[in-house]
């Protein structure tokens, strides 16, 4: 790898045409540039320098080397007065990816807390499967990810697991059908049987916990479509092609975006969500925010649902 110092130093005598005046120029002795100058003649194999009179000439390879040192040089110019004009206030870049499994509405609730810190901060999100957001964590191309599920056992990904919380789900359907499940005269959940029913994709964790569910309950509904992306089966949901699940959390918002009704909740389904990094213990402080802020809003929901649970046996 060429020395820079050195090619610096052939830059600076071929610009003034001699080593005496590059000298001057440098504030150093004509033995140390000459000796470097032959450093570098000896590291590329060719010579740089003719000796026309008292004065140096470039040879052929010489010119060469010149035209991309003017350049090297020229760039770092370019990058000194970049740095030293970036305003003081620039913002902390945060990279964060998001499962494509986590519904959008948790994800934006989950990353709003870091634009309330105090600095200012740049959020650049990422959105893919949970093996290429690992990925991309682990050559640091994302900060964090968020997921709905710890690292895969079999992914080899060094890497820490953060709980942010949990929370149940609730059914939502379009009116047509929410007035039809009505009419059946049967209590929620029974109510789902044979009905057509819009479920996350098998990537996801909830999905296996559903099916449990139905199959404790003895309800059978039409499995009709299976979604990756929870936006899309909302948008499925809204057409009426099936009933679909959110997490309760955000009924209320699911409910007025997409002109849904919910139908019932259970709790014994859960949603998880969890914040992926390197590090075992958080610094970055957008990921401190976003941490702290789940924890209190989710493990809030898990509370008032441990308060349901013991109502019910109460009563």
């Amino acid at each position: 790898m060429i020395n820079y110092k050195h090619l610096h130093y052939f830059w600076m005598v071929a610009k003034e045409g001699s080593i005496a005046r590059a000298c001057g120029r440098l504030h150093l002795t004509p033995q140390t540039v000459s000796g470097q100058l032959s450093l570098l003649e000896e590291q590329l194999g060719e010579a740089l320098f003719i000796r026309v009179g008292r004065n140096l000439e470039l040879t052929e390879t010489g010119r060469l080397v010149l035209s991309y040192a003017d350049e090297i040089f020229s760039l770092g110019g370019e990058l000194e007065q970049m740095v030293r004009n970036l305003p003081d206030s620039r913002p902390m870049v945060f990279k964060v990816g998001v499962a494509d499994v986590v519904p959008k509405s948790i994800a934006f609730r989950l990353l709003a807390p870091a634009l309330q810190l105090p600095e200012s901060v740049r959020i650049v999100c990422r959105e893919g499967t949970i093996d290429f957001l690992l990925a991309q964590l682990a050559i640091h191309r994302v900060d964090l990810v968020i997921a709905d599920s710890p690292i895969p056992s079999g992914v080899n990904v060094s890497g820490f697991n953060h709980s942010l919380g949990e929370c149940g789900i609730t059914f939502f359907a379009a009116s047509q059908l929410a007035r039809k499940l009505k009419k059946k005269n049967k209590d929620f959940p029974e109510c789902l049987s044979d009905e057509p029913m819009l479920l996350p994709g098998e990537a996801t964790v909830v999905q296996g916990q559903l099916l449990k569910w139905f199959d404790r309950l003895h309800i059978h509904p039409r499995i009709v479509g299976e979604f990756d992306d929870s936006a899309l089966m909302k948008t499925f949901g809204r057409a009426g092609v099936g009933v679909f699940i959110a997490p309760t959390p955000i009924a209320a918002e699911v409910e007025k975006q997409y002109d849904v009704h919910a139908i019932g909740q259970t709790d014994e389904v859960r949603d998880h969500f969890y914040a992926i990094s390197v590090e075992r213990k958080i610094s970055h402080p957008a990921v401190a925010a976003i941490t702290e802020t789940a924890r209190e809003w989710l493990f809030q929901d898990a509370s008032q649902t441990r308060k349901r649970k013991k109502s019910r046996k109460k009563a």
